[in-house]
């Protein structure tokens, strides 16, 4: 199975011109020429499952367009997606701000979605997809180092007690290093299918890694890169992966 991670930044694209004539200032335009050529990108991979950060759920910004819902019909895919802040947010009642989410796109073997929300931080959606033998939950953790290490102990308690195997998948955000994600791992038993530390941001000369997928050891990595794609900040992640049969498992210690 191929699983596609992509923080897309609203299809507001890359480059110096993102930061006029003020810093930032891309963020209020989208690019329909660019949410298509990301759409592209994404068919030619044939992912079966598609995480997508940053989307933009049909504001005056994409002309109305939703993002999730654009890719997913030209990927023949269901999508489930949603506002990445939470209900008491005061981002809900802005212009733009409340059309900003998440979304997973899945072939349509693929249901049962579900939507939770970290207790801290701004950005608090984590979207759980339930696959045959594995289940999924894609987040966007904080910029502030202190509200991630409390998203990550909410994620670890909602991971716990899992029936299935687990992959979490996203933009973790670390920039102090992929080591703060050691005790979160060591807890879970989770590793990431990033052997090598390879770097996703920024897209252009990439030097930190900010996007993982992290997967429980009855997971099995077949294959992991990231692509020189230079649509967003950042570069997409795509990992192809396979549950273990029972019989294929190791045994734990006696």
């Amino acid at each position: 199975m191929r699983l596609l991670v992509y923080n897309i930044r609203y299809a507001t694209g890359n480059g110096a011109a993102f930061h006029l004539p003020v810093p930032g200032a891309g963020y209020l335009r989208s690019s329909r020429r660019t949410l298509d050529d990301i759409t592209q990108f994404i068919r030619r991979e044939d992912p079966d499952l598609v995480g997508l950060i940053e989307v933009d759920m049909g504001s005056v910004r994409s002309g109305l367009i939703n993002q999730a819902e654009h890719i997913a019909q030209h990927l023949g895919h269901y999508t489930a997606y949603e506002c990445k802040y939470g209900a008491a947010s005061l981002n809900h009642q802005l212009p733009i701000v409340r059309k900003q989410g998440n979304a997973i796109l899945a072939a349509p073997r693929v249901h049962g979605e579900r939507f939770h929300y970290f207790p801290s931080g701004i950005k608090r959606l984590i979207i759980e997809m339930e696959l045959d033998e594995v289940c999924v939950f894609l987040v966007h953790l904080s910029l502030k180092y202190r509200h991630r290490q409390e998203q990550l102990k909410h994620l670890h308690e909602l991971t716990r007690d899992a029936q299935k195997p687990v992959i979490i998948a996203g933009d973790f955000n670390t920039f102090t290093g992929a080591d703060e994600l050691y005790l979160f791992m060591q807890a879970t038993g989770l590793r990431s299918a990033n052997s090598n530390g390879l770097a996703s941001y920024p897209s252009r000369v990439p030097r930190a890694e900010l996007d993982f997928v992290l997967v429980s050891p009855e997971i099995e990595i077949e294959d992991f890169r990231i692509p020189d794609v230079r649509l967003s900040d950042h570069r997409p992640i795509v990992c192809d992966f396979r549950v273990l049969p029972a019989s294929a498992r190791r045994r734990p210690a006696a």
